[in-house]
């Protein structure tokens, strides 16, 4: 008798197993001390099906970056509906972002620690993920502070006018880089300590964040004290009273 044939799996269907078991392996034990004997095991295939397959371990460690960068992303992207009020879109896009780090919490630790730990060209990529993430808040930020601005009785919404600066564009900038970075740390916090829900860690950052943005985008920035100011500033004023 010859021998039973198993029935083949599609290219695709086999490659995208061969990489959860990658991502789940370089997010557990780390890009140095993975094994493509381990992620071939997991993956329940040879591992020179792996190679051939998918090349190098670089090769794949680059892959499983990409995959999960795309699908972080994704996720966010998607949760963010146009023309919602500008704290109802950072809250749905933040809970996106818990909720997915959350659920793959191997492929947020090879995003947040194991690629940029690795040197070029690891770090590079998951730098072009972050840049893709930090444009898309950036954006968020001006589209929301410019539609916060008061404006004057019969001035239609999309309308441009003298009294509605922009904020600077440094500014957006650098409150989306902070924004970001409060939010990567925030989901390696709250992965790491048991009972932290994804909702929890999102009403957390926006309680800390969106008090200082609410008021920016209605032109109420906080100012730092004058030089050699002892007083405190009044309130009712705000900054520094000037």
């Amino acid at each position: 008798m010859g021998a039973v044939k198993t029935k083949r799996m599609p290219r695709a269907v086999r490659e995208q197993q061969m990489l959860d078991a990658a991502v789940k392996t370089f997010g557990q034990r780390g890009y140095m001390a993975a094994s493509m004997d381990e992620i071939a095991e997991l993956a329940g295939v040879s591992k020179p099906l792996v190679y051939l397959y998918l090349n190098s371990k670089e090769d794949l460690f680059t892959t499983c970056i990409r995959r999960e960068a795309a699908a972080l992303i994704e996720a966010v992207r998607s949760a963010v509906g146009p023309g919602l009020a500008a704290d109802r879109q950072l809250w749905d896009g933040l809970r996106a972002f818990f909720t997915h780090t959350a659920q793959h919490p191997e492929g947020w630790s090879i995003l947040h620690l194991q690629a940029r730990t690795q040197g070029e060209p690891f770090a590079a990529e998951v730098t072009a993920m972050r840049e893709e993430i930090v444009a898309f808040v950036t954006q968020l930020i001006a589209v929301a502070a410019r539609e916060a601005r008061p404006r004057p009785l019969g001035c239609a919404r999309a309308e441009r006018y003298p009294e509605d600066p922009d904020l600077p564009e440094r500014e957006v900038a650098g409150l989306a880089e902070a924004l970001v970075g409060a939010a990567e740390s925030l989901a390696a916090w709250a992965n790491a300590t048991p009972g932290v829900s994804a909702r929890q860690a999102a009403a957390t950052l926006m309680n800390f964040a969106w008090a200082g943005l609410g008021n920016l985008m209605v032109g109420r920035p906080w100012s730092p004290p004058d030089q050699g100011q002892t007083t405190r500033p009044d309130p009712a004023v705000g900054g520094n009273g000037s």
